[in-house]
C-alpha cells in the first residue's frame, strides 16, 4: 500500500489531528503536620482534583455514515462496518435510491440532520456524487471519504466522468452489451432500471475476488435509473470547504485509477492507493477502514 498526500488546489478547513485526551492540572501533594491542617488539606486537595478532571476535554468520536454505488446495497459495506464497531466507533449505512444525484442527496441529507454530533461521510464509486452534494452546507460533517469514488466538481455527471478517460469497463460503444434495461412502471419509458449483465458483473467490479462471491453479487444487484448517469451535480462541490481522503484502488476495472487520481489531486485530498478492485471495501476492508479511522481522528 502507497500512501502520499496530494497537493492541495483548494485550502480546505483542517479539523483539529489526534484524539488523545488531555487533562489539565496535577493533583496536590499536602503534608499534613496538624489536625487542622489535615481537616482543611484534604477537602481542597480533592476539590482540585475533581475540578481538574471536571475540567478536561472530552473526545467525540464521529458517527461514520457509509453511502453504498451503483448496483450495491448496504451489506456491501459489511466488513468495514465490523472493523469500525469493533474499535468503538457509531456506524450508519443508510439506503441509497440510486434515482439521481439530486433525488439520492437529498435523502441523505435529511438522513444526516437526524445526527447529532460530527459526521464523517464516506462514499463508494457513483456514492462520491451522493456524499459530495449532500455533504455542502453541513457543518456536522468533518471529513469527506471516498472509496474508489467518483469525485465531482459541478457540472459533472456520472457519464460524463465516466466518459473522460478511456479504459472502464462499462465505457463501451454498445451498452445494451454490458447493461440490461428494464422497464420500470414508476419511472417514464424514458427512465429504465440498469443492471450490468451477470456475465460482464464479476471481471467488471470484482476481479480478484473469488468466482462464486463475484457470482453471487452479481445476483444481488440493486437497480440504477438510467438518468442518474446524466443528470450533473448543481451546487458547490463539499471538499471545497471539507477535508478529504481518496482510496484508490489500482485494479480498480470500472473507474480509472488514472481518473481517480485527477479528481482527488482536483479535490487536494490525502491519497491512499492499494492493489484491490472496485470493491476494495469487499476486498480489503482493512485498509479502507485505517483511511476512514484517519479522518475520524483527524476531527476529534
Amino acid at each position: 500500500m502507497r500512501i502520499s498526500t496530494a497537493p492541495k488546489l483548494t485550502a480546505p478547513r483542517l479539523a483539529a489531528a489526534g484524539a488523545s485526551l488531555a487533562i489539565a492540572g496535577t493533583l496536590l501533594g499536602v503534608g499534613l503536620t496538624s489536625s487542622a491542617t489535615a481537616a482543611t488539606a484534604a477537602p481542597a486537595a480533592t476539590a482540585a482534583s475533581h475540578a481538574s478532571t471536571m475540567s478536561a476535554p472530552t473526545a467525540v468520536k464521529p458517527t461514520i455514515v457509509l453511502v453504498h454505488g451503483a448496483w450495491a446495497d448496504n451489506s456491501s459495506w459489511n466488513a468495514v462496518v465490523e472493523e469500525l464497531q469493533a474499535r468503538g466507533y457509531t456506524v450508519d449505512v443508510p439506503p441509497n435510491p440510486l434515482r439521481g444525484v439530486t433525488e439520492d442527496s437529498a435523502y441523505l441529507s435529511d438522513f444526516l440532520s437526524t445526527i447529532s454530533g460530527p459526521i464523517v461521510l464516506v462514499g463508494h464509486s457513483y456514492g462520491g456524487f451522493v456524499i459530495t452534494d449532500a455533504a455542502t452546507g453541513n457543518p456536522q460533517v468533518k471529513a469527506l471519504v471516498y472509496d474508489d469514488a467518483f469525485i465531482p466538481a459541478t457540472g459533472d455527471s456520472p457519464g460524463s466522468l465516466s466518459s473522460a478517460k478511456p479504459g472502464s469497463c462499462l465505457a463501451v460503444a454498445d451498452p445494451s452489451t454490458v447493461l440490461n434495461f428494464v422497464p420500470n412502471p414508476a419511472s417514464s419509458s424514458s427512465d429504465p432500471d440498469l443492471y450490468v449483465k451477470q456475465s460482464v458483473f464479476p471481471g467488471c467490479f470484482a476481479n480478484g475476488l473469488p468466482a462464486r462471491e463475484g457470482a453471487a453479487l452479481a445476483a444481488e444487484q440493486q437497480p440504477l435509473a438510467l438518468n442518474a448517469l446524466s443528470e450533473p451535480m448543481t451546487t458547490a462541490p463539499a471538499w471545497q470547504t471539507i477535508p478529504s481522503w481518496d482510496i484508490i484502488g489500482t485494479a480498480d476495472h470500472v473507474i480509472p485509477p488514472a481518473e481517480q487520481l485527477v479528481m482527488a489531486h482536483q479535490a487536494g485530498a490525502h491519497i491512499t492507493e492499494i492493489k484491490a478492485p472496485h470493491l476494495s471495501m469487499i476486498s480489503d476492508p482493512g485498509a479502507v477502514s485505517r483511511v476512514i479511522i484517519d479522518a475520524a481522528r483527524a476531527t476529534s
